[in-house]
């Protein structure tokens, strides 16, 4: 019978390619200790910076607009993150760098997913993991969502190319 055994043949490759995965996987990693912030989304705990996975906080120097007031929302994201790093050790954990090196990770302060908790009071958007949390910001109209703002990720395309832009012109006769 060739169906039986292309069957089984099939099962034991998909099995082995599945171990593969597995066995190629970083092993997840955990960090705690005392943290600080860098920026929104971003900390240092026993000197090795990481970035909170899933999310996107403003930049430090953004702006957003709020009833027709610019106001600091870059800085408003790193202090919301250094509120919660003050309440106790950062225990975060990752099994995967970003392009720039650092560990991403879920950090959690007293049992609390730190990631989630900016998300969802509107310091950070959601950047694949935390959908349900920005909804429930958005009908809130918490933090971000209370007023308009530039997506961290465009806001800096946009500060590149105006600096590529800049440099560009500066280097022409």
């Amino acid at each position: 019978m060739f169906r039986p055994r292309f069957l089984s043949a099939a099962v034991f490759i998909a099995a082995c390619v599945l171990l593969a995965a597995a066995l190629n996987r970083k092993a997840e990693e955990m960090v705690v200790g005392a943290a600080r912030a860098i920026d929104g989304d971003s900390l240092v705990v026993n000197g090795r910076e990481m970035r909170l996975e899933g999310i996107d906080a403003p930049e430090a120097r953004q702006l957003c607009n709020l009833a027709g007031q610019s106001i600091p929302c870059g800085r408003q994201a790193t202090q919301a993150l250094q509120r919660w790093l003050a309440r106790g050790p950062a225990a975060c954990t990752g099994h995967e760098n970003d392009r720039y090196g650092r560990l991403l990770v879920i950090c959690r302060v007293n049992g609390t997913d730190i990631n989630a908790d900016l998300v969802r009071n509107g310091f950070a958007v959601d950047f694949g993991r935390y959908p349900a949390e920005e909804k429930e910001a958005r009908a809130a109209y918490r933090g971000l969502w209370g007023g308009t703002f530039e997506v961290p990720a465009e806001y800096r395309r946009r500060i590149r190319a105006e600096a590529e832009a800049k440099r560009t012109s500066s280097t022409q006769p």
